[in-house]
């Protein structure tokens, strides 16, 4: 995968992640129920797909497994907090909080990894912050979404501790070995606080949550967890931030939710942060190229 393609994966993965409010949405499950459900489907499909492009799997070592299962143990948090502040909150302070991640990662990646954080970087994450604040269509810190928004700035926080974590294994790890490593994980973590209401979930619910598993959760985390392998997590982070904007927009298809012009300026700056952001990082991959092969 060379830079150009890990661009265009990790923007179709955010298509399939803003999906990912509509199907919460849609489907009345408790918060574990729709994480465990998601997880076990991911991880069906997943196995379906190596078996037909018959993948091979990579021998792992223990910290290989240390990571992947670390991983796993991240993203199920992220899944259940960003579902409990869709619950508590509704879907737009929980977009809110989790739009933070990008802050989180642009500060946390400079910390573990020991790189400069450039000025240009602070300032599209802040562009990027801003225009969530815009696209978001209700800000209320009342008690109830007070306490929505911690548990969605905690979704936030754990989703770029996830994305770090993929970075510092990508390359050796086949993607799609890792993502159904890590979505195993998930399901199990989740089954002993799932299985008493599993007997009760809806047709029509196990329907949403089957297409979260397939789309929202096996192609898209694979694209992601590839990508990392080319592109840095700070610029995965920016470019993930359209996730809200394909979600609103898909509200608006599905649901006849219009977005208010305050709601359409926000995009408007998401997307310009966006294309700078990806404009620079092309540049420099360019270069190093250039620099390589002279």
């Amino acid at each position: 995968m060379n830079h150009r393609t890990a661009l265009g994966a990790l923007h179709i993965g955010a298509l399939f992640f803003g999906l990912t409010g509509v199907f919460g949405k849609l489907a009345q499950a408790a918060p574990s129920v729709i994480v465990f459900g998601r997880a076990a489907f991911a991880v069906l499909a997943l196995g379906l797909f190596a078996r037909l492009m018959q993948k091979g799997w990579q021998p792992l070592q223990g910290q290989d497994w240390r990571r992947l299962l670390l991983g796993g143990v991240l993203l199920a948090g992220h899944w259940v907090s960003f579902f409990i502040a869709v619950k508590v909150a509704g879907v737009a302070i929980a977009t809110l909080g989790f739009a933070s991640f990008p802050a989180f990662t642009v500060i946390l990646e400079g910390l573990l990894f020991r790189e400069r954080i450039r000025s240009n970087e602070i300032i599209l994450v802040l562009l990027v912050s801003i225009g969530l604040v815009l696209v978001t269509p209700d800000f209320d810190l009342a008690s109830q979404a007070t306490g929505g928004l911690l548990w969605a700035l905690l979704s936030g926080l754990l989703f770029s501790l996830l994305s770090l974590t993929n970075r510092a294994s990508s390359g050796r790890i086949p993607a799609v070995q890792a993502a159904l490593c890590q979505n195993a994980v998930v399901a199990l973590c989740l089954l002993p606080a799932a299985a008493p209401a599993l007997a009760d979930v809806a047709a029509m619910d196990w329907l949403w949550i089957g297409l979260l598993g397939v789309f929202c959760t096996g192609v898209a985390h694979s694209l992601f967890v590839a990508s990392l392998a080319v592109i840095k997590a700070r610029t995965a982070a920016v470019v993930f931030a359209l996730e809200p904007v394909y979600g609103i927009a898909m509200a608006w298809l599905i649901f006849a939710e219009i977005p208010t012009l305050r709601m359409l300026l926000g995009g408007v700056l998401i997307i310009l942060a966006i294309i700078v952001s990806s404009r620079m990082a092309a540049g420099n991959q360019g270069a190093k190229t250039v620099a390589v092969e002279s």
